[in-house]
């Protein structure tokens, strides 16, 4: 995955005891619901659901590198950034660091988000005002 020199969003989370699993360590799962939660945290600092349920994204792809295995107790840093944008999707790079592993990266990722039409189920043109507050996001 490329660097990315700016996370404008970072949330943190607490690791759960029943995150873990019979090995015990946070299952995989997990991972990709952090990642959810910071992916959620970006799309409102973007307002980019305003107008669901008519339009609004939908995940075309996601890659997750597990990179550290996590147990409880801990607190997960998890940040999302856009890396580049199309005209109807955008790739938003991810990456999770641990708290009592001093801020080492235990997972990175990204994700392909397109903007759909829900009522023509089909995708849609990111628009002027999505664009120019992603740019606006990631400065």
């Amino acid at each position: 995955m490329s660097a990315i020199v700016k996370f404008p969003i970072s949330i943190e989370l607490p690791v759960q005891w029943g995150e873990m699993d019979a090995f015990q360590h946070v299952n995989n799962v997990t991972y990709l619901r952090w990642f959810e939660s910071a992916r959620i945290a970006y799309f409102r600092a973007a307002k980019l659901m305003y107008d669901m349920p008519r339009t609004g994204p939908i995940m075309a792809r996601q890659n997750i590198n597990y990179r550290l295995p996590l147990t409880y107790p801990d607190t997960v840093v998890v940040s999302a950034a856009v890396s580049s944008m199309g005209t109807t999707s955008f790739q938003l790079q991810m990456e999770l660091r641990s708290k009592a592993h001093d801020l080492a990266v235990a997972a990175d990722g990204d994700a392909v988000i397109v903007m759909f039409d829900y009522q023509q189920q089909k995708k849609t043109a990111i628009t002027p005002e999505l664009r120019a507050a992603i740019e606006s996001l990631q400065g």
